[in-house]
């Protein structure tokens, strides 16, 4: 998630900045898995999150990650690359944690249970990540700022919600989650513009709120 002002190739590289195409990922399947946690998804499977966050969220995020590090930007590949591995172990830990609970009964209900802590205590590790990169994000853009704030208080209503055993706090997630991923979608939006006027800025991403 690095500055989408810097729209030309980084010296002696030769390549695009990814962010917009981070930041794109990031925010589909911010959506579609926040869409399900505030329960807009009661007329389907709730699933359609789960394949993106490998393909899309996952291994484009990744790569949008690998292709910062050769683009010399620590933060945009620490955090491209953060979470795309974190979409990647998510769907790895439904498949194959979630998914194995037993078909019915007590025992079903106690898995459950165990489960959803079993999220919390991901949720939060993610939260103490995002709140330093939260902190120096405040030297990037505004535009990244506010995609590091939302999804902050995301991971942290999901966290809470999931070790108090609260659907309230979990569907207020699911809310915040969209607007996190709405305001991923905006900064992505303005980083393709900025890459197509040849690093003009087109929508307004704010400047960094500090410079070293």
């Amino acid at each position: 998630m690095s500055s989408t002002n810097e729209a030309p190739p980084a010296a002696g590289t030769g390549i695009a900045d990814p962010a917009p195409l981070g930041l794109a990922a990031f925010a589909l399947t911010t959506f579609l898995l926040s869409a399900k946690n505030a329960n807009w998804m009661n007329d389907a499977t709730g699933l359609a999150w789960l394949p993106y966050a490998l393909a899309y969220g996952g291994l484009a995020q990744l790569l949008a990650g690998m292709w910062e590090f050769r683009n010399r930007n620590v933060f945009g590949a620490t955090a491209f690359g953060t979470y795309g591995a974190f979409w990647i172990g998510l769907a790895l830990w439904v498949r194959l944690v979630a998914s194995a609970a037993p078909p019915h009964g007590v025992a079903a209900l106690v898995y459950g249970s165990l489960v959803n802590k079993d999220l919390a205590w991901i949720l939060l590790a993610f939260a103490i990540f995002n709140t330093y990169m939260l902190a120096w994000s405040t030297m990037v853009s505004a535009a990244v700022f506010g995609v590091f704030l939302t999804l902050e208080v995301t991971e942290i209503l999901l966290s809470w919600g999931g070790f108090a055993a609260n659907a309230n706090l979990i569907k207020w997630g699911g809310y915040i989650g969209v607007v996190t991923a709405a305001v991923a979608w905006y900064a992505s939006a303005g980083g393709v513009a900025a890459g197509i006027r040849g690093g003009r800025r087109v929508l307004p991403l704010g400047g960094p709120f500090f410079k070293l």
